[in-house]
């Protein structure tokens, strides 16, 4: 039988049992909002001070000193008639950096930060035409085309206004920027969904925006009109327009409509925002067809198509994906905006269905393939993230198109918002991040507050302080690595399948709990001050990759905790690809406090291949290995690095011919 037959069959019987699936995933689970969480974590404070001290400024001098982005602005209101500067998306990347700086405002409140971000939207409601219709590019070079071609990204800079209107109303209360946000979207609905103009959008990201202004605003036009968006996609209306995907519809997901679609193609990041707006949408409204296409493309993203590090995109050809279990090393594209779209996208669907599983892969991609594109210091970025490199890659101060600084900054700032989620009647405790959060349930607030060594150690403290005593279950999520299993599917699988015991207690003492959907679920009466305790041993785990994973052949990877390591040159003798990982090698785990903010390292006595002083032999010595997180690689300038390390004196070959 053909994988595709097989999947026909799959979304059959998904779509043959209905309101029972419906009733199972349509859940009504709420995050809690990045603006009612206090984040106090050892890990991510030094991180989220960064972003506030060091990034977002990098940001705003990008955007409107060393660039045109905010001179465009400018040129519009002063109807000057000089011509827009720089790509046509740019406006886009003003919007990020005002929403990651209404993120920074509540993390760290800043009088001259929120200033500025004053002045920015000054200038973004003065370029704003009197019809609604807010973009640089066309406003300056032509209005007569606008709306005209489909991948000109006009809805794409308009969601990601939209996006940085509604968090800086949730962190300042200020009006204006959800005012011009606004008046945009009624533009775009008045222009498209009322008139039935068939459009589809060529770089996703009004549809999840669109579902944002919904629930900020409870207008029913704005979540009518990111489901008229979705509705647009597979019926052929992109043809005749000139955007470079109608060579290949399916780069936009735009092949077959989106309740049809089983398979990820096509451009990671379109593809990352289209399904995470699909989700948001089907939450809001019931629509169980566009869940059941969402895990049937779930399971392929995540079961044959997913590095590792949860990174996803093989290529640069297309910017995504290329076949089932193409997965190369070196040439791996992964980047930084695909890794934060999974996280998007992962929360979406765990909110959907409840299920731990989704937070699995959120957290893999957040500590691994998103918070790899952010340096240490905080001023150097990733765009692509490969998992080796024989020295020629780095980090970069910026780029032209500049999409991933302000999108790491961003969800970096806002990771409040991934920590808790709860329904009317429950709380799910998601992510193990130092935190203190007040959590509304229809009968009264609980207020969280945890503690952890996280992800270095694996001690959970968690406080529960209803506002009185009440019974309500508390979720808290078993990560899927702790029990076995990196990542669902069979791409990846720990050599060691040893199930860790982790312990668990409520003030003290054994209680009674059971597992539901990857969660343990404590339901009891809580009291004041309850103190609920989980142990995590955090082992070195070897992992091993499908045999249809060619790059991976003979060779292994290492993770503890979340975190997936590398190998990188200047922690190994100036070369990091000439060793050998036998089958008994032991990896011991040491904390290194002044290395790059303090870190964990792995170390093992290795066998090392080093050619013979006539070149004509291969001479294999024992030398000590040192792996390092893979997020904080090419922080001490460029070198060789690997995270998929050779069993075999063969692949130490090939890696000195090129990975």
């Amino acid at each position: 039988m053909t994988r595709k037959r097989m999947l026909y069959i799959g979304s059959y019987f998904l779509f043959a049992i209905g309101n029972a699936y419906a009733q199972e995933t349509l859940s009504p689970i709420r995050p809690v909002n990045f603006s009612k969480v206090e984040i106090t974590d050892q890990f991510w404070t030094p991180k989220i001070k960064t972003v506030s001290e060091v990034t977002i400024p990098v940001c705003i001098e990008q955007t409107e000193v060393k660039t045109p982005r905010i001179r465009n602005f400018e040129k519009v209101a002063q109807h000057s008639g000089e011509k827009h500067e720089g790509i046509y998306y740019d406006d886009s990347d003003v919007y990020k950096a005002l929403e990651a700086i209404a993120y920074s405002l509540k993390n760290h409140p800043d009088q001259q930060l929120e200033q500025k971000a004053d002045e920015w939207i000054d200038k973004i409601a003065a370029a704003q035409l009197p019809d609604g219709y807010l973009n640089t590019y066309y406003t300056l070079n032509g209005l007569d085309k606008r709306w005209t071609d489909m991948d000109m990204h006009e809805d794409y800079c308009a969601g990601h206004l939209i996006e940085a209107a509604v968090a800086y109303y949730n962190t300042t209360g200020k009006t204006k920027l959800l005012e011009v946000a606004t008046r945009f979207a009624d533009h775009i609905d008045s222009t498209f969904r009322q008139q039935n103009r068939p459009w589809v959008s060529g770089h996703q990201e009004i549809e999840l925006a669109l579902v944002k202004l919904y629930h900020m605003t409870k207008k029913e036009r704005y979540l009518a009109l990111a489901d008229w968006f979705l509705q647009q996609r597979g019926r052929g209306y992109g043809k005749g327009h000139t955007w470079d995907d109608l060579k290949d519809p399916a780069r936009c997901q735009d092949a077959v409509p989106l309740k049809d679609q089983k398979e990820i193609t096509g451009h990671a990041v379109r593809a990352m925002y289209l399904y995470t707006g699909a989700a948001d949408v089907g939450a809001a409204t019931g629509n169980t067809e566009y869940m059941q296409a969402m895990q049937t493309v779930w399971q392929d993203v995540v079961y044959r198509n997913m590095y590792i590090t949860g990174g996803i995109g093989s290529t640069a050809k297309n910017e995504g994906f290329s076949q089932d279990y193409d997965l190369p090393n070196a040439s791996a594209y992964c980047e930084t905006c695909a890794s934060v779209g999974m996280v998007f996208w992962n929360q979406r669907m765990n909110l959907l269905t409840g299920k731990a599983k989704y937070f699995d892969i959120l957290e893999r991609s957040l500590y691994n393939g998103a918070l790899d594109g952010l340096s240490y210091s905080g001023n150097r970025f990733f765009y692509g993230n490969p998992l080796a490199s024989h020295g020629g890659y780095g980090r970069s101060e910026w780029f032209g198109t500049a999409c991933c600084p302000s999108n790491i900054a961003r969800l970096v700032e806002s990771l409040g918002d991934y920590i808790y989620a709860h329904s009317d009647k429950a709380v799910w405790v998601n992510l193990f991040v130092g935190s203190k959060a007040a959590i509304p349930l229809s009968q009264g607030t609980v207020e969280i507050a945890q503690q952890t060594g996280y992800p270095w150690q694996g001690d959970i403290n968690i406080r529960v302080t209803p506002d009185r005593k009440r019974k309500f279950p508390l979720h808290i999520r078993i990560p899927g690595w702790l029990l076995g299993q990196p990542a669902p599917g069979d791409t990846y699988r720990f050599l060691d399948t040893t199930e860790n015991k982790y312990t668990l207690q409520v003030n003290g003492k054994n209680v009674p709990y059971h597992i539901e959907k990857g969660y343990v679920v404590i339901d009891r009466i809580w009291d004041k001050n309850d103190a609920v305790s989980i142990q995590m041993p955090l082992e070195v785990k070897k992992i091993a990759a499908n045999d249809q994973v060619v790059a991976n052949k003979n060779r292994i990877a290492l993770q503890r905790g979340p975190l997936v390591y590398c190998v990188e040159q200047v922690d190994n003798q100036d070369n990091a690809m000439n060793f050998i990982v036998p089958p008994d090698a032991h990896f011991t785990a040491s904390f290194q406090k002044d290395l790059l903010g303090g870190v964990v390292t792995l170390q093992s006595k290795l066998p090392a291949a080093t050619p013979s002083s006539d070149g004509k032999s291969i001479q294999v010595t024992k030398q000590t290995i040192t792996a390092i997180p893979y997020f904080c690689w090419a922080n001490r300038g460029n070198g060789e690095m690997q995270v998929w390390l050779p069993t075999k004196i063969k692949n130490v070959l090939i890696n000195s011919k090129g990975l």
